[in-house]
Parts: C-alpha cells; structure tokens; sequence
C-alpha cells in the first residue's frame, strides 16, 4: 500500500497538469469561443460578447515576447488595412489584444513604442502563459496566438498566421 502512494500522488498531478495545460476539446473552427471578462486598458469593463455582430481578431502577445515583436509590425498593418471596414454581411472589424504579462511594468511603453492604439486591449498579469485566466481556455499555450471570431462569437480560425487571417477576411470583403 506505500508503494501505490507516491504513484497516486503522480497520477494526480500528472491529471492535474493534462485538465490545465492539455488540449482544449471546445477549440477548433466553429466552435462557441470561450467567455472573455475583464477590464480594457482604460479602465472599463469588457466582455467578449460587446463585440457580437463584429469579426475579432484576438491576439495574445506580450511586452517580452521576441516573435510578438518581430510580427507587431504585421499586426498593425492588419489593423489598419481592416479598421472601419463592413463586410458582405455588413459586420465591422474589431481587434482585441491580449498582453500576456509577468508584471504591469514594460507592457505600456512597447505596446505604445509598436503603435498598438486600437481600444480593445487587455493586460493579464500572469506568471505563465498557460496559466493566464484568459488565455488558458483558448488552449494558448505559446505566443503570439491568434484566433479569427466570426459575428456571432464562433471560431473561424484557430492559432491561425496573419496572412490566413487575411485571406479569410479579404474573401468577404
């Protein structure tokens, strides 16, 4: 019976870490995207579905992340390229940021310094990715992540790039 104690022990935890860092069964194309509340950089409350009726790039990044960096450039691009625009559907275009921090120190001055100026942006401290209370039911586990949410919140792409992201958005133009 001592024996079958640190194997319990193991297993517990080992089923722990599967049900946090594992895949996410509800994450993939089509799928209802999870719940999203929190507080935007100004101060105001925010809830994912404020943005129903609007396609949502949703980009999980951070102030210390190199390839968030490297592709800041190409994000923004997007933005503006989309910013304003209706669709066939007559829906607008919103992006939605997610700074993945470790603390609430640098995230400011680089996301000002990348020119990140769109209103819906999000600051979750939190000391690993695959921990955030925001970014673990999305199954982000590495950033930067995208996902591409359609009007009426379902995913249409999922970890996509951002030339997908704009191939999609340029067919329904």
């Amino acid at each position: 019976m001592k024996k079958m104690i640190p194997l319990l022990i193991l297993f517990v935890i080992g089923a722990y870490l599967f049900y946090k860092f594992g895949p996410k069964p509800g994450i993939k194309e089509n799928a209802q995207a999870p719940a999203i509340q929190s507080k935007l950089i100004d101060g105001s409350a925010f809830q994912l579905d404020d943005l129903n009726g609007n396609y949502v790039i949703l980009d999980f990044w951070a102030s210390w992340c190199g390839p968030c960096h490297r592709e800041a450039g190409d994000v923004l691009a997007l933005y503006n390229k989309y910013e304003g625009k209706t669709f066939k559907d007559g829906n607008g275009f919103e992006l939605l940021s997610v700074a993945l921090e470790r603390n609430d120190r640098n995230w400011k001055a680089v996301a000002e310094k990348l020119g990140f100026n769109w209103k819906y942006q999000i600051v979750d401290i939190s000391r690993i990715v695959a921990t955030s209370d925001i970014a673990s039911p999305y199954g982000v586990n590495e950033i930067p992540a995208k996902f591409l949410i359609g009007p009426s919140g379902e995913f249409l792409l999922v970890k996509a790039s951002l030339q997908e992201i704009d191939a999609y958005l340029s067919e329904l133009e």
